[in-house]
């Protein structure tokens, strides 16, 4: 499981940083600023998970695994649904997949307890 945290850190971080780009010089003037606050807000939290599952590829590595491991399975759900479902509101103004992004936050919630439960018990 290491690699395969690592590397979905590595590619999603790396899509963070080619979504937020995108946002500032492709979607401004396009999208009302109101939409393009809600995409940077996509982008930030796909980052911020991005490198926590960084940290949980490096806590495998350790050799802690079980709620790690669901941590990590957790934070890219979350990645999936929260900033996916906000990508999609904001390019498609498709206003009803809002109502599915607090199951992404619910997952990053759900890493982040899953996260710490693993350290302490790992």
């Amino acid at each position: 499981m290491t690699r395969f945290f690592l590397a979905c850190g590595a590619v999603l971080a790396g899509l963070a940083v080619a979504a937020g780009a995108f946002g500032a010089h492709g979607l401004e003037g396009r999208v009302s600023p109101d939409r393009l606050d809600t995409f940077h807000t996509a982008v930030t939290y796909q980052m911020y998970h991005a490198l926590a599952l960084l940290v949980v590829g490096w806590a495998t590595a350790q050799g802690w695994g079980g709620a790690i491991d669901w941590a990590g399975y957790c934070f890219l759900a979350g990645i999936l649904v929260f900033s996916g479902s906000l990508y999609v509101l904001v390019l498609t103004d498709t206003g009803w997949l809002g109502a599915i992004t607090p199951l992404g936050g619910a997952a990053f919630l759900a890493g982040w307890g899953l996260l710490t439960w693993g350290v302490l018990t790992g």
